[in-house]
């Protein structure tokens, strides 16, 4: 039975508009219950809730808020910004390449949370002045804290609560970290098909690697970076809930869409809890992608070397 994580059960929102929806605390823990997960129905026992026994809006934005703070210094420690740039650097230096593209372009990152990557796109100047960036988050708490952040840092970004693929301006590039094992079943499919359907050139989505010692890895890096048992708890199982490398590429080959692995499952370390990024770029954009790469697109497979390796 798949474990669940508690962030995803005490916030709900309407898909399309974002709208907020009432959460009973009671249902939530009996859902973690019936997963056979009795420590994180304790924690949830904890959070306040109104006398009807729904959880506490503010309370639950504030804890949120909290642990995205701590996220966010967990990707500092693991060079995410950098590993980020390391990959967008080159690829659009491929989309600008094919002169087929002259921009302006726009990075749309799904489920920004804080804006901790945006943020330092934005800071950072990685991309050029003739990239927009972009957060998209569901969660308006996230999304309000992410403006203040970059108001107080003086950044040009900007972040918008609401679905990411129903916004009225089309992304060049799709960008996550840490979103892909939130979906499950078709629904992981479903997430790459609507990219592939959208007018974008190319994503590139960094989730962690489902190495056999991930989740050894990810209790120990949680214990010692993570104040809040929520943030320990669901650190972990983000680790047990990682798509294999074989599942991704098979949900990411949409129609229209070249598949790629970057940092595949046999080059990572399998004592942490390691992120590796899932690409796809429009066909014609393979080559020129390699080239700006040079030497590191030997990192780069797609679905026939899985094949390869595994027969």
């Amino acid at each position: 039975m798949h474990q669940l994580e508690i962030s995803d059960l005490i916030t709900a929102v309407e898909p399309r508009s974002g709208r907020r929806l009432p959460v009973r605390r009671a249902q939530v823990i009996q859902q973690l219950r019936e997963s056979g997960d009795e420590r994180a129905a304790r924690i949830v026992a904890q959070l306040p809730t109104d006398q009807d026994g729904v959880l506490d809006p503010h309370a639950v934005d504030r804890l949120l808020i909290s642990v995205h703070t701590e996220l966010q210094r967990l990707s500092e420690e693991l060079r995410v910004g950098e590993r980020l740039v390391h990959l967008l650097g080159p690829l659009f230096t491929a989309i600008r390449s094919t002169g087929a593209h002259p921009g302006p372009y726009r990075l749309v990152d799904i489920g920004c949370g804080l804006g901790y990557l945006v943020r330092r796109l934005a800071a950072t100047n990685a991309l050029g002045a003739a990239v927009e960036l972009v957060g998209v988050d569901l969660d308006a708490a996230l999304v309000g804290e992410a403006e203040r952040l970059a108001r107080a840092e003086g950044l040009d970004c900007r972040f918008v609560h609401g679905n990411a693929f129903a916004m009225p301006e089309a992304a060049t590039v799709y960008v996550s970290t840490g979103v892909l094992h939130h979906f499950r079943g078709p629904a992981l499919a479903e997430f790459f098909q609507a990219q592939a359907a959208s007018p974008a050139l190319a994503f590139c989505h960094f989730d962690i690697a489902a190495t056999r010692l991930a989740p050894v890895g990810a209790w120990v890096f949680h214990r010692a970076r993570m104040r809040h048992p929520l943030g320990r708890h669901d650190g972990v199982v983000s680790a047990r809930r990682a798509h294999s490398d074989e599942t991704l590429l098979r949900a990411a080959a949409a129609p229209g869409v070249r598949p790629l692995l970057y940092e595949p499952r046999g080059s990572v370390n399998p004592f942490c809890t390691t992120l590796r990024p899932v690409i796809g770029v429009r066909p014609h954009l393979e080559v020129p992608l390699r080239l700006a790469l040079g030497r590191a697109a030997r990192r780069l497979v797609g679905p026939e070397h899985l094949a390869e390796v595994s027969a």
